[in-house]
């Protein structure tokens, strides 16, 4: 089975400041309901078996959506709802995304709130391992994931959730800014990184989950991806850039 989960859980409050009404981000759109993030994740991430959707903001918005706009998949959707999207981190999200994957195969994650092109997905899509996925922009503290690599070869994830600063505590081999998009080759090892977690680390950002999988793989077993094109829609304004973009 291939997975995709897509967290869209948060509440998006830098986004909606600039609008007139509550808006689910990922449902926000111009001109067109096909022109919402949410239909262009799915259609630039290719045929996964199954899509789970993981929403609590403004859920039943995401349930309608779904049944007037997304027919198309069919069963191959599955909403679960995140009844802790206000006062747990975004880690919680994944971890429901993971209880919803029953059976054995890959999971691909990504974060509900991107945009990117069809053609650099298709290498994390092809790809025989897992992946990690990193993006061309600079590196801020305030904002950006970044991910460096230890002289083991093993990855490393760094993020200030007070927005202030970061710090490698070792020698490392390289530092990048991550595209926040991962790809789990074996659903079984990623249940047992779940396991493997404290409740309040479940409760954490969801790099708790991520880095608890990597952990366990060798340099050889995953694959990094470069997007060239990349967007993190935190604003109206970064949405109306992509706005451009999307087919």
């Amino acid at each position: 089975m291939k997975y995709l989960i897509i967290t869209v859980a948060g509440t998006a409050t830098r986004f909606n400041r600039d609008t007139e009404k509550e808006t689910l981000k990922c449902l926000y759109y111009k001109d067109s309901p096909k022109f919402a993030l949410l239909p262009q994740l799915l259609k630039n991430c290719g045929e996964y078996d199954k899509y789970i959707i993981v929403g609590g903001y403004l859920y039943s918005a995401l349930e309608e959506y779904v049944k007037q706009n997304l027919q198309v998949y069919g069963d191959k959707i599955e909403l679960v709802y995140n009844e802790h999207f206000k006062d747990y981190g975004s880690g919680y999200s994944l971890y429901k995304g993971i209880e919803a994957v029953k059976e054995p195969g890959d999971v691909t994650f990504v974060e509900g709130d991107l945009f990117f092109l069809k053609e650099n997905f298709k290498k994390v899509y092809d790809s025989e391992k897992s992946v990690l996925t990193i993006n061309r922009e600079p590196i801020y503290s305030n904002k950006a994931v970044a991910l460096y690599v230890s002289t083991d070869g093993r990855p490393h994830y760094l993020y200030d959730t007070n927005h202030s600063s970061l710090t490698i505590p070792e020698p490392f081999l390289a530092v990048f800014n991550s595209a926040q998009m991962w790809k789990f080759r074996s659903a079984e090892k990623l249940h047992e990184a779940v396991a493997s977690l404290t409740e309040k680390q479940l409760q954490g950002t969801n790099l708790e989950i991520i880095q608890a999988y990597f952990n366990k793989l060798s340099r050889e077993e995953y694959d990094v991806v470069t997007f060239d094109a990349w967007y993190n829609c935190n604003t109206v304004a970064d949405y109306n850039i992509v706005r451009e973009l999307m087919e």
